[in-house]
């Protein structure tokens, strides 16, 4: 099982994570065009920071703030790929809620409805999709300490935003030991988004990989990085806990429950279903399960009652679940004489394929975009994807 450790020993934003990801080998070049789809070209470079080399991103954009609707109109019509879209989605969905918790509803997003700021979640979450950890674990975040100015003057670092963000989540903090702002709240967000195991559950671990991301200041005697780290686990076998969430409605209609199931699947979860049941007296009803991280339970109960109306869900904590290791394996074809790329994801077992599929996504755009049945597309797509994986010899024939 591969884990990819965040060591945020001096705070995090938006850009050094986009470094340190590139630094570990994310695809550069799905990253620049995912960032340059909503800004324009970024620049990434190697820098020095008080001796140790680090990867610099710059997004380079204008600056415009926007709405909350415009930032997300932004993300679903970037070119990042569409696990990566809707994970930027729920990072700005987590700012959002912090601002509101500060300023109350309508709240503006000053800083964080920048161009750059949407660029850096866009670009961060495309790395993250591109190196496709098993586990992510994010060890205590450096804060910082002192006052800056924003759109509301001055305020005390950390600023009100982040902290909003951090306490949503389960992240533990230091305070850091410079008078600036170390952690900022497209940083936290992030970590808080990309986070799904502590780091202090993880047992013994090989190191794969190490990255350093840049952050724009180079201040003498320390190091202005990003650190993380890719560990190989070995041991039980591949595995997280998740809770699981329950309740049984009997006054929805489908629609509420397809919304809803969407819903939920956007704040976070896992995995969500309604299953037609009967209950008491003989009615009909459905029951509403939700798979998700435990630190995502409390979002998600709160999505379940505003939707659903139900007075009590229950919660079943912490279930161990066995996970196959899975890789994203992209699969070139020529449909209607162009060729196109379909990330197919694979599930694996003693070192062989034992189940694939086309992501669905990208082969119902690929439909649409060339006139042509979904089935047929996803046909042609696991059909060269078969081909291929028996050549390298991890598929049985």
């Amino acid at each position: 099982m591969i884990i990819l450790l965040f060591d945020p020993f001096n705070g995090a934003a938006g850009d050094m994570i986009i470094g340190t990801l590139l630094d570990l080998g994310a695809d550069e070049g799905l990253v620049r065009a995912a960032m340059r789809s909503v800004v324009g070209e970024p620049t990434i470079e190697r820098v020095d920071r008080s001796g140790i080399r680090a990867v610099q991103v710059k997004a380079h954009a204008p600056v415009h703030h926007r709405t909350l609707d415009e930032v997300l109109d932004r993300v679903a019509e970037s070119d990042a790929p569409a696990p990566a879209r809707k994970m930027a989605r729920r990072v700005f969905l987590r700012i959002h809620r912090a601002e509101e918790s500060i300023h109350g509803t309508g709240a503006h997003f000053h800083e964080v409805g920048a161009d750059d700021a949407i660029a850096d979640v866009v670009g961060a979450c495309t790395a993250l999709y591109s190196l496709a950890p098993d586990e992510v674990a994010v060890r205590p975040v450096a804060l910082g300490r002192g006052f800056a100015v924003g759109a509301h003057g001055t305020f005390p670092i950390p600023a009100p935003a982040t902290v909003a963000v951090l306490a949503e989540s389960d992240l533990r903090t230091v305070p850091g030991d410079e008078e600036r702002e170390l952690c900022t709240p497209t940083g936290a967000a992030l970590l808080a988004e990309f986070s799904t195991v502590r780091p202090e559950d993880l047992g013994p671990a090989e190191i794969r990989a190490v990255g350093y991301g840049a952050g724009s200041r180079n201040p003498p005697g320390r190091p202005n990085v990003l650190r993380s780290m890719l560990h190989s686990v070995e041991g039980e076998g591949h595995g997280d806990r998740v809770d699981i969430l329950e309740t049984n409605v009997d006054d929805v209609t489908g629609e509420t429950l397809a919304y809803t199931i969407g819903r939920l699947l956007e704040e976070g979860a896992r995995d969500a279903s309604a299953t037609p049941v009967v209950m008491k007296k003989g009615r009909s009803g459905h029951l509403v399960r939700v798979i998700c991280r435990p630190d995502a339970t409390d979002r998600l109960v709160g999505v379940m009652a505003a939707e659903l109306g139900t007075l009590g869900v229950r919660c079943i904590p912490m279930v161990h679940r066995a996970v196959a290791e899975r890789t994203i394996e992209p699969v070139t074809v020529t449909i209607r004489g162009r060729e196109r790329t379909i990330d197919v994801k694979c599930g694996w077992s003693g070192g062989k394929i034992t189940s694939f599929k086309a992501e669905y996504e990208q082969a119902a755009a690929c439909a649409q975009e060339a006139g042509v049945p979904l089935r047929e597309v996803a046909g042609t797509v696991e059909a060269a994807a078969r081909r291929l994986f028996i050549e390298r010899g991890v598929l049985e024939p």
